[in-house]
């Protein structure tokens, strides 16, 4: 179970494609603090453990600086007070882009990403598009033995 704030359009795509791309990290917070204002106490009521960012890949994160799921994390932490765990899970296969496949190459090239380290229970993402990322991360931490994964996105895609 999972909550996004907006739909995946302009001009909330084009803020992300900012943050992501552009180095626009103060964005991040504005976007903590949406999600935050909208979904406060639904977020209270699931009494999260820890927030869990996607992972990026070490290449990729290397290349950006940062991963903007971390940001988005670490902003809503702040604001919750509730701790972040970044390294959970890690991206062990480097995947390319999700955004230049179709669903079912987005769901295969992240079956073997997400081996883990530990374990805990909201996952953090800046947009649920066909849900393969989240689904993956959940599936791994549900493995771990947390029996409520739930998620928060800044956007979803139409149609979700």
């Amino acid at each position: 179970r999972g909550l996004s704030v907006w739909l995946h359009k302009p001009p909330v795509n084009q803020a992300i494609y900012q943050l992501k791309y552009h180095n626009q990290r103060y964005v991040a917070k504005y976007f903590a603090q949406e999600i935050c204002i909208k979904y406060a106490e639904e977020i209270r009521r699931w009494r999260p453990q820890a927030l869990v960012p996607v992972p990026l890949h070490r290449k990729r994160r290397r290349k950006r600086g940062y991963n903007q799921a971390e940001l988005l994390a670490e902003e809503i932490g702040k604001i919750l007070g509730i701790p972040v765990v970044a390294n959970l899970v890690k991206r062990v296969h480097y995947t390319g882009y999700q955004k230049k496949l179709d669903p079912i190459g987005r769901k295969k090239n992240l079956e073997h990403a997400l081996p883990t380290d530990f374990r805990r229970v909201i996952i953090i993402d800046d947009i649920y598009t066909t849900g393969n990322t989240v689904d993956q991360v959940a599936k791994v931490l549900k493995t771990m033995g947390f029996q409520k994964v739930y998620f928060l996105t800044i956007s979803i895609g139409q149609g979700y």
